[in-house]
């Protein structure tokens, strides 16, 4: 799939389903692959690192989650984008998978949620074989890392949906390239938000781009200084990215 670049990430375009497709497909081409679910946050946080933006450009699918991405695309390449969005992403894909005898490893979050999680694609999806693993909250070591990747491998999954929050969970997903054999998803948020453990934004507020104000209002004191931070830096960057490219780029 075709990418354009937004600052300095890598985003992939094309509809919805077209996203839908060329994960499955993925899953079944790789024998291991990952992919970025993109956001305002990762992409600032690829922004101020590079190390870390080497993880976003390496992944073999970056989607634009944020509406804020969705409108940079219009804003500077005249784009019309379908917003691609995790928590869309996870129970359409586990439709998908539920019809196409496809299964899934849930890693990550905590073992209510993921217990909570089981119980209601059961009861959505019967079909659909889900197994899932809560690591502990602490720096692992090398045998805990490798008795993982084999507790997974040995599900057999034809997709890992991790949830780590980022940056944890995307440089969990490069590091372990080539060893857990399945398409990995960054999709954080999404699992409390399928367990209806946390509310999503209204649909009003997601056009709007608006869905940040929600979550901030939701967990203001741990949220203030990433978005005040993040919201705004985006903002520039981006004006300066329109300005280059107007100038130099005669777009």
């Amino acid at each position: 799939m075709e990418k354009v670049q937004i600052i300095k990430s890598f985003i992939n375009i094309g509809k919805y389903e077209e996203f839908i497709w060329n994960l499955l497909e993925l899953s079944q081409e790789k024998d291991s692959s990952y992919v970025c679910i993109s956001n305002v946050h990762m992409t600032i946080e690829a922004n101020d690192s590079d190390s870390f933006l080497e993880v976003v450009n390496d992944a073999d699918i970056a989607t634009p989650d944020g509406m804020p991405l969705v409108k940079a695309m219009k804003f500077l390449y005249g784009i019309n984008q379908d917003r691609v969005a995790g928590m869309d992403l996870m129970p359409s894909l586990m439709k998908e998978c539920s019809i196409r005898k496809k299964t899934i490893f849930l890693f990550g979050s905590t073992d209510n949620i993921l217990e909570i999680i089981k119980s209601k694609a059961k009861n959505e999806f019967p079909d659909l074989k889900i197994e899932s693993y809560s690591p502990p909250f602490r720096v692992l070591s090398e045998k805990e890392k490798a008795d993982i990747v084999l507790r997974i491998n040995s599900f057999n999954p034809d997709f890992v949906f991790v949830a780590l929050g980022c940056p944890k969970q995307e440089k969990w997903m490069a590091e372990h390239k080539n060893k857990v054999k399945s398409c990995m998803i960054g999709l954080g948020g999404a699992f409390e938000v399928y367990a209806e453990v946390k509310d999503r934004a209204p649909i009003w507020m997601q056009d709007y781009s608006l869905e940040w104000l929600y979550r901030f209002a939701q967990d203001p004191k741990r949220l203030w200084k990433r978005y005040m931070y993040t919201n705004s830096k985006f903002v520039l960057l981006l004006l300066k990215q329109l300005i280059y490219l107007r100038l130099f780029k005669g777009k």
